[in-house]
């Protein structure tokens, strides 16, 4: 899985594949995780349905890092859809979502899990329905851990998206020279956007969430770059040496058919993606899409994006985007 740098390396045994994930990290060694398939296996943590002591179908305020058992501050809102004893769902952050999240609800607990190449995620939490909280732990890649407490809110909402990144004080636009892979600078006043709806988007070939949005990005754009409108990304990579990253960023560009341009940045360090754009109180996260009007003046920041993982809430988020550039398009 290259856009991620790991790969899968196994014997097969029969029905039966043994080996090891590998996953590499810029100015670290290999890290490695052992594991095992087994074909036609269709379950995820118990097979057939199972009979189950609760329901956690709905919206949960939650907490990750929590170590009181007590929801005292909201940094996420789990949905989840239970049918009999097979559990779907998934986090929605003021940065991102967890994306598809699967499992079982055995008795009066739940099991989540994902991988999706980058991320291995295992979620699990025990249901008090008298206090109607969950109470578990998030094991996630090699080694982290992360306890995590939810409670049931049908009203939990996260914080605007449009209000954690923000121009500074006396800013109006944004003012950056960054390269392609093939070495031509990208800058916000080249003849291309000029008098068009432009969309800044801050991403990275790394972040799964990214990938989301890009591949709604991509058709998008070619259904309605007639229209006047432009779209850069701006991609902050592990490495800032091109030769490195370059690759990388062609190949998200080959895997989502992209038409416009994407450009090298700088580095994931959120505090040094900050610096390579000053005129923002801080890129507090990938992805993060910028507006910026026909006359070149930011309108819109969104941070974080909530993807096809998340149902109702991805749909939201794509008639809002329509709307807004409807809107601009229009002025």
């Amino acid at each position: 899985m290259s856009l991620f740098e790991s790969e899968l390396v196994a014997k097969i045994d029969g029905n039966t594949l043994r080996g090891t994930y590998r996953r590499r990290r810029v100015g670290q060694a290999t890290q490695t995780l052992p594991f095992e398939a087994q074909y036609g296996q269709t379950y995820r943590f118990r097979e057939g349905e199972q009979a189950v002591s609760t329901n956690v179908t709905g919206k949960w305020a939650t907490d990750f890092g929590s170590k009181t058992g007590k929801v005292d501050t909201v940094n996420a809102v789990g949905v989840f859809d239970q049918k009999g004893s097979h559990l779907t769902g998934t986090f929605l952050t003021p940065t991102g979502d967890y994306r598809y999240l699967e499992g079982n609800v055995v008795g009066d607990s739940l099991f989540l899990s994902c991988f999706d190449g980058s991320h291995v995620y295992l979620f699990k939490a025990k249901h008090d329905a008298t206090t109607k909280t969950l109470t578990g732990g998030l094991w996630a890649g090699i080694s982290g851990y992360e306890p995590w407490v939810a409670r049931f809110d049908p009203k939990a909402e996260l914080p605007d998206p449009a209000k954690l990144t923000y121009l500074k004080s006396g800013a109006k636009t944004l003012s950056f020279s960054f390269p392609e892979t093939n070495g031509n600078k990208v800058s916000l006043t080249d003849p291309r956007f000029k008098n068009k709806v432009t969309i800044v988007q801050i991403m990275g070939s790394w972040c799964p969430n990214c990938m989301d949005e890009t591949n709604f990005l991509s058709p998008w754009y070619k259904k309605n770059k007639q229209r006047g409108v432009e779209i850069v990304g701006l991609s902050f990579e592990r490495s800032p040496d091109m030769a490195v990253s370059g690759p990388k960023i062609e190949r998200m560009k080959q895997r989502f058919q992209l038409d416009y341009p994407v450009v090298l940045a700088g580095t994931n360090d959120k505090v040094q993606a900050s610096k390579a754009l000053p005129e923002l109180n801080a890129v507090v996260a990938f992805p993060t899409t910028i507006f910026l009007d026909k006359k070149g003046q930011v309108r819109y920041i969104h941070t974080g994006f909530s993807g096809p993982g998340t149902g109702k809430y991805y749909d939201q988020y794509v008639e809002e985007f329509n709307r807004l550039m409807d809107k601009l398009l229009a002025e």
